[in-house]
């Protein structure tokens, strides 16, 4: 399999992986475009398909953590018919070596206790390429990191990622356009809740700064009720009218 990085210069011809087409593409490949200068790398297999790892300077990491010195890796992804040929092991060695080559002290990422759940990295797979849990959220989620020199000191949470939680009654949600799904879905949920007169607030997150300081230690999309973290799973309308206990039509 051959490789190829995304960068400033060739995003606007390249597709990258995960995205639909049209605006959510657009959308995503903006968010790409103002990463890059702060250290993000999109690095995907040549042959289209679901086959990338985009990861970035911790200190640049849209998630409320303290990892300086690590690279934080937004997502590692294979599927379809790109799955079981060594991939997810290509792309994690380039991580790898490209940390190494930065001198920093190791990779983290998030994924989940006891099974791979929307959107977290597998931790099986993290736990064999030999990820350990430097921290965890009361609502499962945990900070996986890799460390690549001695005794380098675990990343953490902050605490508004450790005990997440919001003030408001009914849905809140959280998201960026980290993701190109968030485009796509958002609109119809709130359209949904809309409908069914059903109280949601939703939070664009637009900045680093305000994404470090999200009340959970995933910002890309997450949903609240009644001030408890409910998932980051991105919702369809009929995912979420079934969360609000409404039948949809």
């Amino acid at each position: 399999m051959d490789y190829i990085r995304i960068t400033e210069d060739n995003i606007d011809g390249e597709h990258i992986c995960c995205a639909m087409s049209g605006k959510q593409s657009l959308v995503k490949k903006e968010w790409l475009r103002q990463r890059f200068a702060e250290g993000l790398v999109f690095y995907r297999s040549r042959e289209r398909g679901k086959c990338f790892i985009e990861y970035i300077p911790a200190e640049h990491a849209w998630v409320p953590i303290q990892a300086e010195g690590y690279l934080y890796i937004n997502c590692l992804w294979v599927s379809g018919s790109m799955k079981g040929h060594g991939y997810s092991n290509d792309l994690l060695a380039e991580c790898i070596r490209d940390a190494k080559a930065q001198g920093r002290k190791g990779l983290c990422t998030l994924s989940a206790q006891g099974r791979k759940r929307e959107f977290l990295s597998d931790p099986k797979y993290l736990a064999h390429k030999g990820f350990t849990t430097a921290d965890t959220s009361v609502c499962g989620i945990e900070l996986l990191y890799l460390p690549l020199v001695p005794c380098a000191e675990p990343p953490k949470f902050k605490d508004c990622a450790k005990q997440p939680i919001v003030e408001e009654s009914g849905f809140v949600l959280y998201y960026t356009d980290q993701c190109p799904f968030t485009y796509y879905r958002v609109p119809r949920v709130v359209e949904a809740a809309k409908a069914h007169h059903i109280p949601l607030k939703v939070i664009h997150v637009t900045s680093r700064e305000q994404a470090q300081n999200v009340p959970s230690p995933v910002t890309t999309y997450v949903l609240f009720r009644n001030g408890k973290f409910l998932t980051q799973g991105i919702q369809s309308d009929k995912k979420f009218l079934k969360l609000a206990g409404v039948e949809a039509q």
